[in-house]
């Protein structure tokens, strides 16, 4: 049995790094230009597997095109030994993200599937046995949401979604989620889809607290450099919400780094930790990623020194 499945997105990254990002309608000059692997379900696959001491702890679940992008964009999968059985190749072009990052490591991104529409509920019943027999199962929304819902109906794992970028999700999916990962602005798109109506001054604790009480078991709020807050379930009606602070480094990079700690909370998940436990851990993941360049490259390994909070 695989210990985590993901399914999701696979693209390339074309990063820029610039001065500062352009207002609308302005031209400003790149550095340089870079291309490399990216997608949020890539990264979150590569993320877990970098942190295992063997091969074939994750399996990924999606497609690329058949065109000069694809290997690119699958070199870190395969780099970090997951599993791609179930990947396919479509007559579609592959993924990719226009990314641009300015000198304090902030980014901007412009997603265009391409391939990753073809990651179907058909696709998913494809790997139906993978999908049940998963440890966990991690989601993202880079892919159409007919698929995602399919997954989670299907596991018999651990759900973990991150609702990353807001999508129209259905209720019964996102209540799926154990966790459910979002930052304050996809928190609010979470219990849209849940039908509560978000206040506009909700603080983070409000909407995690407010996304439990709508039924999720339990929900991660990212909160950047500051760390991640944690809310779980009781038992009696009680709840546990506990902030989790991260390390502080200097930053030279932030693309990807929520990618890193959703893989690392899948990585710790998987092998039996609490979720604050996970969170911990997952921070000092994320922590480590934004002091490289790029995305998968930057992700660490188990021999790798992870900065202390």
């Amino acid at each position: 049995m695989v210990d985590i499945v993901v399914v999701g997105s696979i693209n390339v990254d074309m990063l820029a790094r610039v001065g500062r990002h352009p207002l609308p309608g302005e031209t400003v000059l790149g550095d340089d230009l870079v291309m490399l692997p990216g997608g949020k379900g890539a990264n979150q696959a590569v993320a877990a597997a970098r942190l295992a001491d063997r091969p074939g702890v994750v399996a990924m679940v999606g497609a690329v095109g058949n065109d000069q992008f694809a290997e690119p964009a699958l070199s870190g999968l395969v780099g970090a030994d997951v599993d791609l059985q179930h990947l396919i190749r479509v007559d579609r072009p592959t993924g990719i993200a226009l990314i641009t990052v300015d000198e304090a490591g902030e980014n901007s991104i412009v997603v265009v599937p391409g391939a990753n529409q073809a990651v179907t509920p058909r696709l998913v019943r494809q790997a139906g046995a993978l999908v049940r027999d998963a440890r966990v199962l991690v989601l993202q929304c880079e892919i159409p949401t007919a698929a995602l819902a399919e997954a989670a109906r299907t596991t018999g794992g651990r759900v973990i979604l991150n609702f990353a970028p807001v999508a129209p999700l259905d209720a019964d999916t996102v209540l799926r989620a154990d966790p459910l990962i979002v930052n304050q602005h996809e928190a609010r798109g979470a219990l849209q889809a849940l039908g509560v109506a978000p206040s506009d001054d909700d603080d983070d604790e409000t909407l995690a607290r407010a996304l439990v009480a709508a039924g999720v078991a339990s929900v991660i709020v990212t909160q950047g450099a500051a760390g991640a807050l944690v809310a779980e379930a009781g038992t009696r009606g009680l709840m546990r919400v506990e902030s989790v602070p991260a390390p502080r480094v200097t930053a030279v990079d932030t693309t990807g780094a929520g990618d890193a700690f959703v893989g690392a909370i899948a990585f710790r998940l998987a092998q039996g930790d609490g979720l604050v436990e996970a969170a911990q851990y997952a921070n000092r993941v994320g922590a480590f990623a934004v002091t490289k360049r790029g995305t998968q490259p930057a992700y660490p390994c188990p021999a790798d020194l992870l900065p202390e909070a």
